[in-house]
């Protein structure tokens, strides 16, 4: 069962909780295939997304999935906000609270953002991104699109490629996966390994043929050169030819190697678009899921009735 007020990391969650998560989540699927792809579900709650920073997948999945859903949802950019007069999340927080909203989604470049948020308010949290922290709803997509093309995750190889450091994917994959039971490499240049990463229970790699060798699912990270305050390596062709996934480096993996990503891609740096666009790349059944993940959370979380 999933009974929290909040969703404000992978790491504060059970092994048993995300199983639930994403069994309600292949439920919702159901939903999505319908001709008409609403249901009453959430009749009468609020939902507010205030993303801080610039987003496609994840702030219109969330705006989808509350409407699928019957919910209110309204959307609150920071340009729109009075943060830009100098309000604080605190005193937005109370004034959001003052209105009565049931719940509110948040991308925050600070990390520790939501959960400050959800200490000073009563309505519900989701984090949907807190700086270089976590992103839990992604680590849960990611989940459910592994489990639905391999059949399981425990004993799974899996291979985390690129940014790792300013990466909150790479953080919520990382508790999500060794959590049940997946075997998980970083790889990546040296520059943008966190120290002491091993501590979380994966293996370290410098070189991508060595990381991907006989891997099971490959994740690809975008560089973030938006969050980079110093150059991490001499330029990005150079990354592009050590890190950069192409056809004839993937014939170092399994032959039913599964590629992902959390987007949006960089063609031609992080990954070929002659991968990217493979029948193994399932970087759009990520973008599907994602739907079907952030239904069920705000069904679970808002005790929506079946």
């Amino acid at each position: 069962m999933f009974k929290r007020k909040d969703l404000l990391g992978i790491q504060e969650l059970s092994r048993e909780e995300i199983c639930f998560i994403l069994d309600t989540a292949e439920s919702f699927k159901e939903v999505l295939t319908r001709p008409i792809k609403k249901v009453p579900t959430l009749r009468g709650k609020t939902v507010i997304n205030l993303f801080h920073e610039p987003s496609t997948r994840t702030r219109v999945s969330f705006e989808i999935a509350g409407k699928r859903l019957s919910a209110d949802t309204i959307n609150i950019s920071p340009s729109a906000s009075s943060l830009t007069k100098g309000e604080s999340l605190k005193d937005m927080a109370k004034t959001l609270e003052a209105m009565n909203p049931d719940i509110i989604v948040i991308r925050h470049p600070i990390p520790g953002a939501p959960h400050f948020l959800a200490q000073k308010a009563k309505f519900a949290v989701i984090n949907a991104g807190d700086g270089a922290h976590e992103h839990p709803t992604q680590a849960l997509l990611d989940l459910l699109t592994i489990r639905e093309h391999k059949g399981k995750i425990e004993g799974l190889k899996v291979a985390i490629v690129g940014d790792i450091i300013h990466s909150r994917v790479a953080r919520s994959d990382i508790f999500a996966l060794v959590k049940m039971g997946a075997a998980v490499k970083v790889v990546g240049p040296p520059t943008l390994i966190p120290p002491l990463i091993e501590k979380l229970g994966v293996v370290v790699e410098y070189n991508l043929e060595r990381g991907i060798a006989d891997c099971d699912v490959i994740i690809l990270l975008r560089i973030q050169l938006e969050r980079q305050n110093r150059l991490f390596f001499p330029s990005i062709r150079e990354y592009s030819r050590l890190y950069g996934l192409t056809l004839a480096k993937l014939s170092k993996a399994q032959k039913d190697v599964l590629i992902m990503h959390p987007g949006p891609i960089n063609r031609g740096i992080e990954i070929d678009p002659q991968v990217a666009d493979a029948p193994f790349s399932l970087i759009l059944d990520q973008v599907t899921n994602g739907l079907a993940v952030r239904m069920a959370l705000l069904y679970l979380i808002l005790g929506g009735e079946s």
